[in-house]
């Protein structure tokens, strides 16, 4: 027999999930019969499966140590070593339930190969790192709420349990967190303006297109934008845009400035050539400047108590502000 206590990390979630992932080699079906013949059993009774559970709830497992640990096996745990976490993305805000990293250009928000190391990677060795003996037990892998580009830095919220994930995540879908970015593009933009349009998708090659009418498998998507601060280089002008991401669609700020005629500064994909190799000559930009500013939580039913009217900020990459620099910007004059 094992004894699995309930953690502050797995709590909310119902049981037979919080099952699966104690034992992800099991199928659905082992879970129920065993449920029902009481060889697992919570708090000492009989279960069916669908109860949550809660900080504290003992899960008693009347099966061999071999059955166990065999169907444990391919347990997702995190990749990466406690010792590494020096290298942990800055953190903006933390509490029990979440955390806010201000995520480096190069680094991907979670893993697209099996020997990837990602943001999330970094979160759960640095939760392991700080709560020993809650994550020995736990079932529980902190999860992101919101994903940026590798080469797009800033604001990435996780949930260091399921509560604070579940939570997160209803926010962010429900859209009741304003995002804003900051760039640098082509040209002078001038006026507060709000760009409405439609993306698709092109999962061959990794890309998107704009258009202005609904077409089969498009998106809707919004992008507002409001210039800060102009700069020069070589005659030409440039615009530190705070972009207001309505609808979080993949590369859509992207796309979508260039369709407006204000392609990023620094991107190859979406950007203009000659503006790549400008940057890239002048400052040894080799990617997009786009920096995850700022969130603003609202105020809603929806959003506990203690994260209403919550703002969070990034502070930009050192990279950004020499830029900013160079093009004779003012670093300390951004304003909300």
């Amino acid at each position: 027999m094992q004894v699995l206590k309930v953690t502050s990390q797995d709590e909310g979630q119902r049981l037979d999930k919080f099952l699966g992932k104690f034992m992800p080699g099991a199928p659905k079906s082992f879970f129920y019969k065993m449920l029902r013949k009481k060889n697992i059993v919570l708090n000492g009774k009989k279960a069916e499966g669908m109860e949550r559970i809660a900080e504290g709830d003992e899960i008693k497992f009347f099966l061999s140590d071999e059955t166990i640990e065999g169907f444990k096996k391919g347990k997702n745990v995190p990749d990466i070593e406690p010792s590494s976490i020096k290298d942990m993305p800055g953190i903006v805000y933390e509490d029990n339930d979440i955390l806010v990293i201000n995520k480096p250009v190069g680094m991907l928000s979670q893993k697209a190969d099996k020997n990837d190391i990602s943001a999330v990677e970094y979160i759960n060795a640095y939760l392991k790192h700080q709560n020993p003996d809650i994550t020995a037990y736990s079932v529980f892998n902190a999860g992101i709420c919101n994903r940026l580009d590798r080469n797009t830095s800033g604001l990435i919220v996780a949930g260091k349990t399921v509560r604070g994930l579940q939570c997160m995540n209803n926010i962010f879908s429900h859209r009741e967190v304003k995002k804003y970015y900051l760039c640098i593009v082509k040209g002078k933009a001038v006026h507060h303006e709000r760009l409405e349009g439609y993306l698709v998708k092109n999962v061959k090659h990794n890309n998107v297109t704009i258009t202005d009418y609904e077409t089969e498998g498009a998106s809707r998507i919004i992008t507002e934008y409001e210039p800060l601060q102009y700069g020069r280089l070589g005659g030409n002008i440039y615009t530190l845009l705070k972009v207001h991401l309505v609808t979080g669609k993949s590369h859509q700020i992207r796309a979508h400035l260039k369709s407006a005629g204000h392609p990023l500064a620094g991107d190859a994909k979406y950007g203009h050539k000659d503006l790549y190799q400008i940057f890239k000559r002048e400052f040894g930009l080799k990617h997009q400047l786009l920096h995850s500013w700022r969130l603003e939580f609202g105020i809603s039913g929806n959003i506990p108590e203690k994260y209403q009217g919550m703002v969070f900020e990034a502070p930009l990459p050192n990279e950004f502000t020499d830029i900013m620099e160079g093009l004779g910007m003012d670093t300390t004059a951004l304003r909300r």
